[in-house]
């Protein structure tokens, strides 16, 4: 299991970074690009990238190879259908930031496939082949999704390919997932579009970003995310991101309402100065080795809760 190779579909930040991380492990990994452009500039750089889907995921099929989906949630039905009518049994995990909408485009265009659910916490503001890079996932959280009737084997397979990058395991429900990425990795999209805007004021006014300085960077780095991508996985996760955005929405409401009457502000920033230091404490994770057996799924879950990761096997 540990030496799989690996087709990446999607050559973007996060596809582009798996390809040279995985090759810098020394496993055999191939691509695809929807550029030929793109395409043509990994093979420049001394990686095996294609524009020929079909002819990648066949060649899945006879390595037993692990697909990795890393392209934007639209694009996922067209290149499922290829899954589904090309490679349709094949071992298939992903990388897109949300796992409960890209399980269901699964169960629709390739149900048949042996489908584990993945998400590396790692990114950039940049995008494209030339932002990648093999030290992206180094110390990063990857998410497994470990839903009850799940494939072990393919299980394993995603594991052992975060590992192999560099990333530690953090075992969850696909719909828990979803709803943690919300408040953490989109609501902030959000907030730092809402800052930047702000913060830019008036079009004929830049002296308040003539002023600016770390805090307006730091807060509105994603900002310079490209707006496609924001726009794809905030969408494709509406209905958990609705309820973040609700909870946000009535913490500035209420100090709105604090600030104006009597003019304090302590409970809105007590309360984001003691969640800071709670995130910091989870910088040092405990590690876990597990075994997988029958009836392990629900104890990967509860280990991803307790804010646990799975470094490696315990045999």
């Amino acid at each position: 299991m540990g030496e799989r190779a690996l087709c990446v579909v999607g050559t973007g930040l996060i596809g582009g970074s798996l390809i040279r991380a995985a090759d810098k492990a020394g496993r055999t990994v191939w691509g695809t690009s929807a550029s030929e452009g793109t395409a043509e500039q990994a093979r420049t750089d001394g990686y095996d990238v294609t524009t020929d889907l079909d002819a990648a995921l066949r060649r899945a099929v006879e390595a037993d190879a692990l697909v990795v989906l890393a392209t934007p949630l639209p694009a996922l039905p067209d290149v499922l259908r290829r899954v589904g009518a090309v490679a349709p049994t094949v071992r298939l995990t992903d990388a897109v930031s949300v796992k409960v909408a890209v399980a269901d485009e699964v169960a629709r265009w390739a149900p048949m496939a042996r489908y584990v659910g993945g998400h590396p916490m790692a990114g950039t503001a940049e995008s494209g082949w030339a932002a990648g890079t093999a030290a992206l996932f180094t110390g990063a959280p990857w998410v497994v999704v470990s839903d009850d009737g799940a494939d072990l084997s393919v299980w394993a397979d995603v594991a052992e390919l975060a590992w192999a990058c560099g990333a530690h395991v953090v075992p969850a429900a696909a719909d828990e997932h979803d709803l943690a990425v919300a408040r953490i990795s989109h609501l902030p999209h959000l907030l730092a579009a809402v800052l930047a805007a702000v913060g830019a004021g008036e079009p004929d006014d830049d002296l308040p970003l003539a002023l600016s300085a770390s805090s307006f960077a730091d807060g509105t780095r994603v900002a310079g995310t490209r707006p496609e991508l924001v726009l794809a996985m905030c969408e494709g996760n509406r209905d958990a991101l609705l309820a973040a955005v609700d909870e946000a929405l009535g913490r500035l409401g209420a100090m709105r309402g604090a600030l104006a009457s009597t003019g304090g502000l302590a409970a809105t920033v007590n309360a984001g100065y003691l969640a800071r230091q709670r995130w910091s404490a989870t910088r040092e994770p405990l590690t876990e080795r597990v075994t997988l057996r029958a009836g392990v799924l629900p104890e990967l879950r509860e280990l991803g809760r307790r804010g646990d990761v799975v470094v490696g096997w315990a045999d």
